[in-house]
């Protein structure tokens, strides 16, 4: 039995890790709902997505004729990105989500993005808010901010451990290994899979909030809740909600 567990320091380690089969695991794309979704919210653009990742965003966004702009912490997701057709239409910056810098002070978005529970790998509440600020100072007056989150963390004994199965099937099983520390809304955890005889050990810390913590976030940095579903449906967001995915905008547009 071999193991392959990612060796790469800082953010960029999930990445690191996990990039070279993200796609077979979650899809080359995004659904069609969420892509849809995210066209109508565009409008004519430019779009900067946080944590671009191998571009199941990026890429349907940019052949729909969208100006996109992506940013990662993860040499090997941009690689992965950067093998894909279309792919030279958007511009990729490796860097830290949550100071938003596309390397151009001037340059402003009508869209940010933030989707697939990217946010909470931001590991304290001043990265988070920091996130929220930086997003602000790039958005065009009247641009949104969209992030889609957990609603709900797994349920715990009392010793705050937890196994969850992801998926199973002939050639592949794929486990959660969680530590919650539920004082410091932190989860240390281990993406365990198991397929064709080896295992692959993927370690994910998160720092998840609530969406009034979100929220809070938001205002503190100028932003105001627009909407909020449960998924890329548009379903209401309410309390048995497994999905948050919350749109903020920026004051100043024209229906102010």
């Amino acid at each position: 039995m071999t193991k392959k567990q990612s060796v790469t320091g800082g953010k960029a380690a999930y990445g690191d890790g996990i990039a070279d089969v993200f796609d077979a695991w979650y899809g080359v794309e995004s659904s069609d709902e969420c892509l849809t979704t995210l066209r109508k919210l565009a409008g004519d653009g430019p779009v900067l997505e946080l944590g671009v990742g191998t571009g199941r965003v990026a890429v349907p966004l940019a052949a729909s004729g969208l100006q996109v702009t992506g940013i990662d912490a993860s040499p090997e997701m941009i690689e992965q990105l950067r093998a894909k057709p279309g792919s030279e239409r958007i511009t990729v910056v490796q860097g830290d989500l949550a100071d938003a810098d596309v390397g151009d002070e001037e340059a402003r978005f009508s869209l940010i993005t933030c989707v697939d529970n990217t946010l909470f790998l931001l590991e304290s509440q001043e990265e988070q808010v920091r996130c929220f600020r930086n997003v602000a100072r790039r958005l065009t007056p009247g641009g949104l901010f969209v992030i889609e989150v957990p609603a709900r963390v797994p349920r715990m004994d009392e010793d705050e451990h937890g196994v969850f199965v992801e998926s199973v099937s002939a050639d592949r099983v794929g486990l959660w290994i969680v530590d919650h520390n539920r004082a410091e809304q932190r989860m240390f955890m281990q993406q365990v899979s198991f397929e064709n005889g080896s295992v692959r050990l993927l370690p994910v810390p998160v720092r998840y909030a609530w969406p009034a913590e979100l929220d809070l976030m938001a205002q503190m940095a100028g932003l105001r809740l627009r909407e909020r579903w449960s998924d890329w449906d548009r379903t209401p967001f309410s309390s048995t909600s497994v999905v948050n995915i919350s749109v903020y905008e920026k004051p100043g547009g024209g229906d102010d």
